[in-house]
């Protein structure tokens, strides 16, 4: 009796062993990362470029540029051409000073001989001559100012293009835009690059994406935002278990892809389901995982 029992117990535990093994995750898939190509926004030989494969770069980090001497070269000569056109305007400047000058002394002679009019001590045409004389200093006066203006605009324009080659020395230099990891190399130091050749392909996987099909009975118990249980092969009995998060869910359905397994098998429309999760290191781009909601 006491082995029949034993016997009995045995069998119990290989059921429900073999019905636990037998348990299917709610949803399978690969996992993936978004990825970046950078690309060059200069144009030049590469002279440093600190980049492998595998290296895992911070936002901000510079790892290289292509050569600026010529842009170097052309903001000295425009800088040149500035200054001396600068010039101009002290000069221009002096020469309405003087004409302001010469304005306020027949100014001063024009009270004199009005008084000397109003007692007949003085002419019309005196009077009249000082006038001219002033709305002459006048027009030169105008006419200088609007020199000045041309050249105010030149250095204007000038100060521009200076703007400009700055702008393309900085873009010169390759500074990381986001924090990732390098997956491709493209560019050789030593190589001369253009404005948009890739230089290497990168991506952040400190955050992996899990993406799934769920069928659509399934569909109602995924929430964005909700929480799930993401399993990775350990070795060939055991999982890894990880903690993610539903972030994108499909709005429309596809036919089911024949890499991803269902729940239901039979079931011919499918939904996309993205999860992120945590990597500890160890999650790589297409590596096989499972979901349970």
């Amino acid at each position: 009796m006491k082995n029949r029992y034993l016997t009995l117990a045995l069998l119990a535990f290989i059921a429900i062993s073999c019905n636990k093994n037998n348990e299917k995750s709610d949803a399978y898939g690969n996992f993936e990362a978004t990825e970046v190509i950078i690309s060059s926004q200069g144009t030049g030989k590469i002279l440093s470029f600190d980049i492998n494969e595998g290296k895992t770069l911070k936002l901000g980090e510079t790892y290289g540029f292509v050569d600026t001497t010529d842009l170097f070269l052309k903001k000295e000569q425009l800088m040149v051409q500035k200054e001396a056109v600068s010039t101009k305007t002290n000069n221009i400047t002096a020469q309405i000073e003087v004409l302001k000058q010469q304005k306020q002394n027949l100014e001063i002679d024009k009270v004199r001989i009005v008084k000397m009019n109003k007692d007949g001590a003085a002419t019309q045409k005196q009077l009249d001559d000082i006038n001219g004389g002033i709305d002459l200093i006048n027009k030169q006066i105008a006419s200088i100012q609007t020199q000045n203006s041309s050249v105010f605009k030149e250095i204007s324009g000038i100060g521009k293009q200076i703007e400009q080659l700055e702008s393309s020395i900085k873009k010169s230099y390759f500074t990381c835009s986001n924090n990732g990891t390098v997956l491709v190399k493209y560019a050789e130091l030593g190589e001369v690059t253009t404005i948009g050749k890739p230089l290497f392909k990168m991506a952040d996987l400190s955050t992996m994406i899990l993406k799934v099909y769920v069928s659509g009975d399934q569909l109602p118990k995924v929430k964005i935002g909700t929480k799930c249980e993401v399993l990775v092969d350990l070795d060939e009995t055991e999982n890894k278990k990880y903690e993610g998060i539903v972030s994108w869910v499909a709005d429309n359905a596809e036919f089911t892809p024949k890499i991803i397994q269902t729940k239901k098998e039979r079931v011919n429309l499918v939904y996309a389901v993205k999860v992120l999760v945590k990597n500890d290191g160890t999650l790589k781009i297409g590596m096989p995982g499972e979901v349970n909601f």
